[in-house]
């Protein structure tokens, strides 16, 4: 199944692709004959999953998106305190170009601009047998994962006609900000705007940055969390220049543009974002960049003031339904059949909030089912916070699984995302408030697909009752003939907690719920029995008393055997009491053992 992400990103890329205002940077030649319609949007979390779409593999100079990379190597290289005293953190409301300078000293507002970023460079020495700038496209391609390189085209290009730069660098030089002769730092600069990437690459620095300056394909920890802080804050007031104000508003993620058209966002924790498209508006920020990061933020609640309080992935478990059974006894044919199906009904378990983070990894989940899975039951009750992004995009996942013939089922306590979803659909959401009446379904379900209409009676006389089973009809027919029949109404207590053993009730018809009582006053559901199971044998491995209350559900007609009849049964014909025993000690371990499956699966919860 498609994932609702990447449908989602191929429908506002054909939407924002109609956009045709703004020109490409032409300051620089080498960068003017780019074709305009290229456009691609590349979307990473911080484990290193990508969705893109368009040309996201077009390369293109990184140009003033490289400054933030350079100035955190100068924040590892000389500390937060010694790179203050060079650059300012400080918004300068500016264009990018601005000669925006401290009076007196000479010291630049931030490291974005251009005076900034000159001034960061210049602050990286070579080390380890490696020149500044190898330092420097060394850091970019840990951010990037990948060995980055540099358009010598666009390089020379740069240099020829870097006279507004240039004018910087001396400037900057006159104040003893620069160090040393500029000529170095202006070619270091320049190379460093001439380092090629594509749009996958930023996608994959940018959650980098996110994740805290771990890499999230390669694990390398390229920034430590100090660095990476200073530098998010930075970007959040500064990256995007005089237009910064207006992003923080309508995006609100720290953000940096690029006049070859590449635009990077940050959300700390959760994702990076990356664009390319090359025409600009009036701020040197592309115009599709621009429409892109601000419909994401809006439609997938990526604000900051939206965001969620982690990125870790929201899903807690995953299994098929042969692994935590309903607690309903089956025949053997039912029995069967679902452990040859039961891996088409999945259950997955999902906890934390279910902002863009918590959502994207349970899209991930469904997305990767195998084909032959029918049935997902989407437990919700861990759940803290379920975003309307997540609600809408439930909705699509639900109608894309109908329309290949699948269904969800959720799980939750309060009904709330039921009661969301159901305003939007045709059909109800199938909900429950237990994931044990959620697999129960289920595993009706598969039944009615893949068995009989004999594998869910709605009779079964006490002759068919699986339990007797290994016993000849002979001797079925002389048991039946020394029970009582019996009626019960909807909620009506069939036997309780701490009676005597009564006897052995075979369902004839209905259903019965049996429940223990719980650590709190609640009591706990333990199993559903239906027609042809049978209870109350298992009193006499408790010291003959009732460990359980057993309840009606709707109208149920048992068969009893009761203790005295037994008594009377072992004296007049012990063979066929020691058959009965033998045949009901044998059910009695199939049902422990089913018991003990859910309740490891209790105690997990």
């Amino acid at each position: 199944m498609e994932s609702p992400i990447d449908s989602y990103l191929r429908q506002i890329h054909a939407e924002i692709a109609e956009l045709k205002d703004g020109k490409p940077y032409s300051t620089i030649p080498a960068m003017a004959s780019v074709d305009p319609d290229n456009f691609g949007i590349a979307l990473a979390t911080v484990d290193g999953k990508v969705y893109e779409i368009g040309d996201t593999r077009e390369e293109f100079t990184i140009q003033s998106i490289s400054k933030p990379f350079t100035y955190g190597l100068a924040l590892e290289d000389l500390g937060a305190e010694a790179v203050d005293a060079k650059v300012d953190v400080e918004p300068s409301g500016d264009p990018f170009n601005e000669i925006s300078l401290a009076e007196g000293t000479g010291r630049p507002a931030n490291a974005m601009i251009n005076a900034g970023a000159l001034t960061a460079t210049s602050l990286i020495r070579g080390s380890g047998g490696q020149s500044s700038f190898k330092r420097i496209l060394s850091t970019y391609s840990a951010f990037a994962g990948r060995q980055l390189s540099v358009s010598e085209k666009i390089f020379d290009s740069e240099l020829k006609h870097g006279h507004r730069n240039t004018a910087l660098a001396h400037l900057l030089r006159s104040f003893n900000i620069i160090e040393d002769d500029p000529a170095p730092v202006l070619s270091d600069y320049f190379r460093q705007c001439s380092v090629l990437v594509n749009c996958f690459d930023l996608s994959i620095m940018a959650a980098t940055l996110a994740n805290s300056g771990r890499n999230p394909l390669s694990g390398k920890q390229v920034l430590e969390i100090g660095s990476v802080e200073r530098v998010l804050s930075v970007m959040m007031t500064s990256g995007m220049y005089d237009d910064a104000g207006a992003w923080i508003s309508s995006v609100g993620m720290p953000g940096k543009s690029g006049v070859a058209g590449g635009i990077l966002a940050v959300l700390p924790g959760q994702v990076g974002l990356a664009v390319y498209s090359p025409p600009l508006d009036e701020h040197g920020t592309s115009v599709r960049g621009l429409a892109t990061a601000q419909r994401l933020s809006r439609d997938m609640e990526l604000h900051f003031v939206r965001a969620a309080r982690t990125g870790r992935s929201a899903i807690l478990a995953a299994y098929d339904v042969t692994e935590t059974p309903s607690g309903i006894r089956r025949n053997d044919e039912a029995a069967d059949v679902l452990r040859n199906h039961g891996d088409r009904a999945r259950v997955i378990e999902v906890n934390g909030d279910l902002h863009f983070a918590g959502t994207e990894s349970m899209v991930r989940e469904l997305s990767s089912l195998a084909d032959d899975v029918e049935l997902v039951v989407l437990d919700l009750r861990r759940t803290d916070q379920v975003s309307d992004v997540a609600v809408r995009t439930l909705a699509r996942i639900r109608k894309g699984m109908a329309d290949s013939g699948r269904e969800l089922v959720l799980v939750e306590g309060d009904g709330s995302v039921t009661e969301a979803l159901g305003t939007s659909a045709r059909r109800p959401v199938t909900s429950f408030a237990t994931r044990s009446a959620a697999v129960e379904y289920c595993e009706n379900r598969l039944l009615e697909r893949y068995g009989t209409h004999l594998l869910l009676p709605d009779h079964v006389p006490v002759t068919a009752s699986p339990a007797l089973a290994p016993l000849e009809e002979a001797d079925a027919v002389a048991l039946e003939a020394l029970m009582t029949p019996k009626s019960y109404a909807d909620g009506d207590v069939i036997r309780r907690v701490g009676l005597r053993f009564g006897g052995v009730y075979f369902i004839t018809s209905g259903q019965v719920s049996s429940t223990s009582p719980g650590p709190t006053a609640d009591r706990v559901k333990l199993n559903t029995l239906s027609a042809g199971m049978t209870f109350g044998e298992l009193a006499l491995g408790s010291g003959n008393r009732q460990e359980t209350t057993v309840r009606a559900v709707g109208p149920v007609e048992v068969m009893v055997l009761s203790a005295e009849a037994i008594s009377e049964l072992e004296v007049a014909d012990p063979r066929l009491a020691v058959a009965l025993w033998k045949a009901l000690t044998r059910d009695a371990y199939t049902r422990v053992e089913q018991y003990l499956r859910e309740t490891a699966v209790r105690i997990r919860e």
